[in-house]
C-alpha cells in the first residue's frame, strides 16, 4: 500500500510532508499504533509499514489484523518479552543485510511498559540507527485530559501484583510533587485503588481514564477517598484497560514530611522507633503510622534495623 494510493489524505502538501521525509534501509524504525481508533494512526507511519521490509510485533496475530485494516500485508517478526534478546540478534542481521525493519506494539508505543526496549539497546550498542515514529500513548493521552496542574510527571507503569512490593513503590513515590501515571489491568483495579489510598491519603485527587479512544471511553477525576465508590458504583468499571493518575504531593505536604523527618531524627537517637513514631505524632500532628513508615525508611536510609 502506498499513502498516495490508499489513503483518503490525498492532499498534495500531505503527500510531499510524508514522502520527502528520508526513511534509510538498514534503520530500525519504533512505529506507535492506536491504542484503540484505529484511525489514530499517522500517514508517516502508515508509509513507513508500506515500505518495510518486515515488522516485528508484540502479537503476530494481533498486528496481523490491525494491518489487514490499512491494507498491508507484511512479514511478522515475533518479538515479545520472553525473546527479546533473541530476536534482537536476528533483526541485527537483517538490518545489516540493508533491510528496513519496523517494530510494534499491539497499542501504543513500543519500550514503553511494552517489548521493544531490550531491542532497541541491542541495535543502538551495534550501531544500528533507530528511528521513532510518534503517535499515540496512553499515558499521555490521560495526561492531558487529567485537569492536574502539576507541572511534572512520574510515568510508573504497571505496579507489581505482590501486595507488599506494591506498597513498597507507592510509598517510595508518596513524596513526589508530580503527577503519578499508572497502568492498570481491570481485575487487580480495586486492589490497586485501595493501596494508593493507604500510601497517598483520601484527599488527593485520582484520575480514571478507562478505554480510552475507544467506543465506552471514560475518564473521571475524585478524591482518592471517593475512588473506590465510584468504581463500585458500575460494574462495568472493572472492565476495560486503565490509566490511573495521581496528583503529586502539595508543597505543605512537602513541608510537613521535612519537619517529620527533623523530629524523627531527633528522636530516634534516643527513643526505640514505635516511641518515637508516637511522640512524633503528638509534636507534629502528622498520623502515628504515617510517622512509623517514615521512622522505618529512615532506619533503612541509615542502614540500621529495628
Amino acid at each position: 500500500m502506498s499513502v498516495t494510493e490508499s489513503t483518503p489524505f490525498t492532499h498534495p502538501t500531505l503527500i510531499e510532508a510524508v514522502t520527502r521525509q528520508q526513511y534509510p534501509a538498514g534503520t530500525f524504525y519504533v512505529v506507535a499504533t492506536p491504542i484503540g481508533n484505529i484511525a489514530d494512526i499517522s500517514l508517516r507511519a502508515l508509509h513507513l509499514l508500506s515500505l518495510a521490509d518486515a515488522i516485528a510485533c508484540e502479537d503476530t496475530r494481533n498486528t496481523a489484523q490491525l494491518l489487514s485494516r490499512y491494507g498491508i500485508q507484511k512479514p511478522l517478526i515475533a518479538a515479545h518479552q520472553h525473546n527479546e534478546r533473541e530476536v534482537a540478534g536476528k533483526i541485527l542481521q537483517r538490518l545489516q543485510a540493508g533491510e528496513r525493519i519496523a517494530l510494534v506494539s499491539d497499542a501504543g508505543t513500543p519500550g514503553v511498559s511494552d517489548p521493544g526496549a531490550k531491542i532497541v539497546n541491542e541495535l543502538k550498542a551495534a550501531g544500528i540507527p533507530v528511528t521513532p515514529l510518534p503517535g499515540a500513548s496512553a499515558a499521555v493521552s490521560a495526561l492531558s485530559a487529567s485537569g492536574l496542574l502539576d507541572e511534572h510527571f512520574y510515568f510508573a507503569g504497571f505496579l507489581p501484583s505482590k501486595a507488599g512490593q506494591r506498597a513498597s513503590i507507592l510509598q517510595q513515590l508518596e513524596s513526589m510533587q508530580a503527577s503519578l501515571i499508572f497502568y492498570e489491568a481491570p481485575h487487580r483495579i480495586e486492589e490497586s485503588v485501595q493501596a494508593m489510598l493507604e500510601a497517598f491519603g483520601g484527599e488527593r485527587r485520582i484520575v480514571f481514564a478507562r478505554e480510552l479512544s475507544k467506543l465506552f471511553e471514560e475518564i473521571h477525576r475524585c478524591p482518592l477517598a471517593q475512588a473506590s465508590g465510584w468504581l463500585a458504583g458500575d460494574p462495568h468499571r472493572l472492565k476495560g484497560e486503565y490509566v490511573l493518575i495521581i496528583e503529586g504531593k502539595a508543597q505543605a505536604e512537602q513541608a510537613d514530611q521535612l519537619e517529620a523527618r527533623r523530629v524523627l531524627q531527633i528522636l530516634l537517637q534516643e527513643c526505640p522507633l514505635k516511641q518515637a513514631a508516637s511522640l512524633a505524632a503528638q509534636l507534629t500532628g502528622q498520623k502515628k503510622n504515617a510517622l512509623y513508615q517514615l521512622a522505618l525508611s529512615m532506619k533503612s536510609e541509615a542502614g540500621e534495623e529495628e
